[in-house]
């Protein structure tokens, strides 16, 4: 029984944080993309990045998803330093999505109905700076149809608390290390998926069928 009882917990606390505070460096203008084909670039922190990579790859009308660090001040961090809570940094995807496919409100839609935009630096068992709910916008149009959701699901109280999601200029992504990336397909087995990341994607199958691929 000890022994699962650290499994566990070593599955839900998979990257504890021992949080110092960091000066965020803010950024008057967002970072321009570049993009092709009429594609766009959203970019979503919302927790574990390898849930947030999971839920978006399902979706029509998304190209590609890359799972990364941003928002921090340390150039070219690790994951070693993300865990450490000391960088800055979030966990965060970078989504290229075809707007005529699907909207950005629409993303939006699905970010904050699969994770918790309530909970401040924490998705779960999941603790500290590194999984705090942001949206980094890459124009003024996805920063105010952000500002606009946000407003739209505080008056609808379709949450019993306040909303903690932060919205920032989308600064330099740095793509995270080669066995992040499509963490769930390869790895769909492992616990932390199954028990994390799998009843995300139920949810998402769930209420967000129309959107699917």
């Amino acid at each position: 029984m000890k022994n699962l009882l650290v499994a566990l917990l070593f599955i839900f606390q998979s990257c504890q944080s021992q949080e110092k505070k960091s000066e965020i460096k803010e950024f008057k203008e967002p970072v321009k993309m570049k993009i092709e084909n009429n594609m766009e670039i959203a970019t979503f922190a919302g927790g574990c990045f390898w849930c947030t990579e999971a839920i978006f790859n399902e979706l029509k009308g998304v190209k590609k998803v890359i799972s990364g660090y941003t928002g921090g001040t340390v150039k070219n961090p690790s994951y070693r330093e993300i865990c450490n809570g000391t960088t800055g940094h979030a966990e965060a995807i970078q989504i290229t999505f075809n707007p005529n496919e699907i909207a950005f409100e629409d993303l939006l839609e699905v970010f904050f109905g699969t994770h918790d935009p309530t909970t401040l630096n924490r998705q779960g068992a999941d603790v500290g700076t590194q999984y705090r709910s942001e949206v980094f916008y890459h124009s003024l149009e996805q920063k105010e149809k952000t500002e606009a959701y946000i407003q739209f699901i505080e008056k609808e109280k379709l949450y019993s608390k306040a909303i903690v999601t932060k919205i920032s200029s989308a600064v330099i992504f740095y793509e995270a290390e080669e066995y992040h990336q499509d963490y769930y397909a390869s790895n769909s087995e492992q616990g932390y998926c199954q028990m994390v990341i799998a009843p995300k994607l139920e949810k998402l199958r769930k209420y967000y069928k129309s959107k699917l691929k």
